[in-house]
């Protein structure tokens, strides 16, 4: 089989990793790819939200599968084209794509769905804005409406705050906070069969202690040793599977990856967010720990046969990984500083470049990640962070609680 992997961030670098070590994958193509992601794969240019370009290239390196990783190429309608060539690609299409694309679609697909989910208003001008603040109180939640890099998001108990970022977005839409412990889950799906990955938690705040402003995501880990044993069933029973049957029912079938974002409610999960693909820093992790074959799980679901795949395997212990930003992230990162000690096993590059010399320099705010494995979820946070230790990036920062509380048993669920 050969693969043609779209996009050049972290997340993009675990799926080549796990592409690559699938036996079934001959060739695997990358575009553009990263400094990482050259060392199993080899690198095209292209702009990966230009469907046609996207589709010329998979039609001339002759790919067998099209695996879509960012968002933004999904939302512009890139599997559609790929379709179009008669060539298999895992990602939804646009339509199916709105599902992440705008969040008053998700909340309409949602309630016609019976999908538990925040309450919440689409707000055009500052008066909706003002109703719904007050309705809601404090933590104000205001959602950018569109795609927004994992940063479009504000959680504040300051009301002016709210209103700025209201205002700068534009569309928002506002919901009522949901309390409790956070989980990503990922569901790999062709439309019909749906077969969830394992669990995982991130982390959106900058700083320790979830503090500071969101960001696309400063480290994960999985498994969850504190999460309801039925939450899987319980999340495919009422969210998943309405879900899906809701998009069918519309005529816009959702097949790729439906990441289904959650908050572990005294009431039970309640549905965040939903996106229409791999979640990062989260794919670190999980991919990390899954023994099935990547390769064949995604070509199963772009090609309608999920429901004759083997069940998955995953490998005992836990995985953890930490992301290492740079200096002025997230709020204007600095790029072009060398970077050292990156070329061990287990960093997940993110936002490298590397120089005709072969120096190897910052390109992005999450440069790139330490994503360990160990027997426990305490072995794998120690084995990561020595790894992050090792890197060193002028002026980069990271989080030093990543997976703590999980390891102290501190993860609680209201009730």
């Amino acid at each position: 089989m050969r693969v043609l992997l779209v996009g050049g961030g972290g997340r993009e670098h675990a799926l080549a990793l796990g592409l690559a070590g699938d036996p079934a994958v001959e060739a695997l193509v990358a575009a553009p790819g990263n400094p990482g992601i050259g060392e199993v794969a080899s690198l095209r240019e292209v702009t990966p939200t230009d469907p046609a370009a996207v589709a010329a290239l998979a039609v001339e390196v002759a790919a067998d599968l099209v695996v879509i990783g960012p968002e933004a190429p999904l939302v512009a309608g890139v599997a559609d084209a790929v379709r179009a060539k008669g060539i298999a690609v895992f990602g939804p299409s646009a339509e199916a794509a709105r599902l992440e694309g705008s969040k008053t679609f998700a909340k309409d697909v949602m309630t016609a769905a019976g999908v538990p989910t925040a309450r919440a208003y689409t707000c055009e001008d500052a008066a909706a804005v003002a109703r719904a603040l007050d309705e809601f109180g404090a933590p104000y939640v205001v959602k950018d409406d569109g795609l927004a890099a994992g940063k479009g998001v504000v959680v504040t108990d300051d009301r002016a705050a709210a209103e700025r970022h209201a205002a700068e977005c534009g569309q928002v839409v506002i919901e009522e906070y949901l309390s409790g412990p956070e989980v990503s889950l990922f569901v790999v799906t062709d439309g019909e069969a749906a077969v969830p990955l394992l669990p995982a938690q991130d982390f959106k705040r900058v700083g320790d202690g979830d503090t500071g402003p969101n960001t696309g995501g400063m480290g994960a880990y999985a498994p969850l040793p504190w999460a309801p044993p039925n939450l899987v069933d319980d999340v495919m029973r009422d969210v998943v599977h309405p879900t899906l049957a809701e998009l069918r029912r519309r005529g816009t079938p959702f097949a790729g990856l439906l990441y289904v974002g959650l908050a572990i409610t005294p009431s039970g999960p309640r549905v965040i967010e939903f996106n229409a693909r791999f979640g990062d820093p989260e794919t670190q992790v999980v991919l990390a720990l899954l023994e099935t074959p990547l390769g064949g799980l995604l070509h199963a679901a772009a090609t309608g046969t999920l429901g004759a795949h083997p069940p998955l395997r995953w490998r005992d212990g836990a995985a953890v990984t930490v992301v290492v930003a740079a200096e002025g992230y997230p709020a204007g990162p600095r790029t072009g500083d060398v970077i050292t000690g990156a070329d061990r096993a287990g960093i997940i590059h993110a936002g490298t470049r590397r120089d005709a010399d072969g120096t190897l320099r910052s390109a992005g705010g999450r440069v790139l990640c330490g994503t360990a494995t160990g027997p426990d979820l305490a072995a794998a946070r120690d084995a990561a962070y020595e790894l992050v230790r090792e890197v060193e990036l002028a002026g980069s920062h990271h989080r030093t609680d990543i997976a703590a509380a999980a390891v102290d048993g501190r993860v609680t669920i209201p009730g």
